[in-house]
């Protein structure tokens, strides 16, 4: 398949070049782009010196618009299938095939890193840990399909799938849950596997401070608001 890796990433100098060259050192043949989402370092810098395809925003815009970004850029440019991976280095790029395998083989259209079903223990804070249990279960309920890990960015989407959230129905800052709910209805196949993630020591994190305070409110009106809106396009339609 024709593949692109797709690296949001807002002010990650310390650990871009480093993410990049584990991806070149595990797989040659993918295309990689990150997506500066505003960075005031040198994020740009360095990741042009690492040889990959760089968009850059303006501004800081959201996580949900940099990896929107990319999926725009993999549909213009005929990809098969997208691996969406933080910058951080939280992901282990090693983990990259065995996402694509179930893309590649049709058992799924989207497919969810797993931090939670390797048996290794993740450690996170006290209102991050719980929202990431509720939310899992919450999202597991109602589409009827045991779902251990609602919150990773570490996925890989089909074609079909990354087109699909090119629309304006995709969140602007924190998609996970919900959108893996909006996966359901529009009767997409979805999939975990099992992987390891290292949490970054001293590095800044999108749930730092009080953002995980938002992030429960927000993914919680974001839920609801779900079963109010009408259904989404189903997989194939414009």
């Amino acid at each position: 398949m024709k593949t692109l890796v797709i690296i949001p990433a807002f002010n990650e100098e310390k650990n871009i070049t480093g993410v990049i060259q584990k991806i070149k050192n595990n797989f040659l043949n993918l295309d990689v782009l990150v997506v500066d989402d505003g960075s005031k370092d040198q994020t740009v810098r360095f990741a042009l010196e690492s040889g990959v395809l760089v968009a850059k925003h303006p501004f800081n815009m959201g996580y949900g618009v940099a990896l929107q970004t990319g999926y725009k850029y993999a549909c213009k440019h005929g990809y098969d299938a997208i691996v969406q991976i933080d910058a951080d280095g939280q992901h282990d790029p090693k983990y990259i095939g065995d996402l694509l395998r179930e893309i590649e083989n049709g058992s799924a259209d989207i497919v969810i890193g797993s931090r939670f079903i390797s048996g290794i223990k993740y450690e996170a804070g006290f209102i991050r840990k719980t929202g990431m249990f509720l939310f899992g279960r919450l999202v597991s309920f109602i589409i009827g399909q045991a779902i251990t890990d609602s919150t990773s960015g570490f996925q890989a989407l089909s074609s079909k799938a990354f087109k699909f959230l090119t629309k304006d129905i995709y969140p602007l800052d924190y998609p996970d849950a919900d959108v893996i709910i909006m996966f359901h209805k529009a009767g997409f196949k979805i999939k975990e596997v099992p992987l390891i993630m290292y949490r970054k020591d001293g590095s800044k994190s999108m749930h730092s401070g009080l953002k995980p305070v938002y992030y429960v409110f927000k993914m919680t009106l974001s839920i609801f608001l779900m079963f109010l809106r009408k259904s989404p396009v189903k997989k194939g339609g414009n």
